[in-house]
């Protein structure tokens, strides 16, 4: 089924009551109208048919991914500078992310992909501490970038001067085995995703790494926090990436946060 839309309704309505009017002196105005009227409809019909549907839009993002996975790509920040050369990425399956005992390596610029939600996972540094436990809650901080993959451009990052005093907080909570997760607002009025997005949900695509890295602290200099990048499609990121059916990527770091 298609509609002609607010604006096209009114354009054919407007033309529909001027073909109707009744005075003679409006006899050549009438016909114009109609036509118009016509015109008006036909256009919208055939507008109709170059409209994306869900499916052509999930498929746009599928081919997105595949070329993001195989472009060799370097990405670059606002001021052209390098953020990451992304390189070639491997794809590897659960199984043997598993038999790897939950790692990626590194040197094969390897990326696990999750098939139950299409999230594909390298784990950069594993970081210091333990996993959340069942039971357990803390208060996690990110540091992150967003890529926006069918965009081809960087699209928001609290790795900035204003945001680098405001880093996205995260209350991260583990009940029995399933991770559930808040930005927090009250600390510091929220990060970059949440001032940008206008949500506290964290995307479920964030949450992936939580069960596979360390959330603690830096016990020594020489001693990287738990950092992951992450290909999120649609559904399983952002509000507006949800909305507008689009895949992103994300450098992101993960930190307890001291009481």
């Amino acid at each position: 089924m298609c509609f002609l839309g607010q604006e096209g309704l009114q354009s054919a309505f407007y033309c529909y009551l001027c073909a109707h009017k009744s005075d003679k002196k409006m006899k050549i105005k009438k016909y114009l109208c109609m036509c118009l009227a016509f015109c008006a409809v036909a256009a919208a019909l055939c507008s109709c048919d170059d409209d994306e549907t869900y499916a052509d839009q999930k498929e746009k993002e599928r081919k997105a991914i595949a070329g993001f996975l195989n472009r060799n790509l370097i990405l670059l920040d606002a001021q052209g500078d390098t953020l990451l050369n992304m390189g070639k990425i491997k794809v590897i399956s659960e199984q043997q992310f598993i038999n790897q005992d939950s790692t990626t390596n590194l040197d094969e610029n390897e990326y696990v992909l999750f098939t139950n939600n299409g999230v594909y996972m390298q784990i950069v540094r594993k970081g210091p501490g333990e996993p959340i436990r069942s039971g357990e809650t803390k208060r996690v901080i990110c540091r992150y970038f967003e890529y926006n993959i069918l965009g081809d451009s960087l699209q928001t990052s609290n790795q900035t001067p204003y945001w680098a005093t405001n880093p996205e907080v995260l209350d991260v909570s583990n009940n029995s085995g399933t991770i559930n997760a808040s930005f927090n607002t009250t600390l510091n009025g929220g990060g970059a995703m949440y001032m940008i997005y206008k949500n506290v949900s964290v995307p479920n695509g964030w949450l992936v790494p939580l069960n596979y890295i360390n959330l603690g602290r830096q016990k020594s200099e020489d001693e990287g926090i738990a950092k992951v990048r992450i290909i999120v499609p649609h559904s399983e990121g952002q509000t507006d990436a949800t909305n507008n059916v689009y895949p992103c990527f994300y450098e992101i770091s993960y930190q307890e946060m001291r009481e």
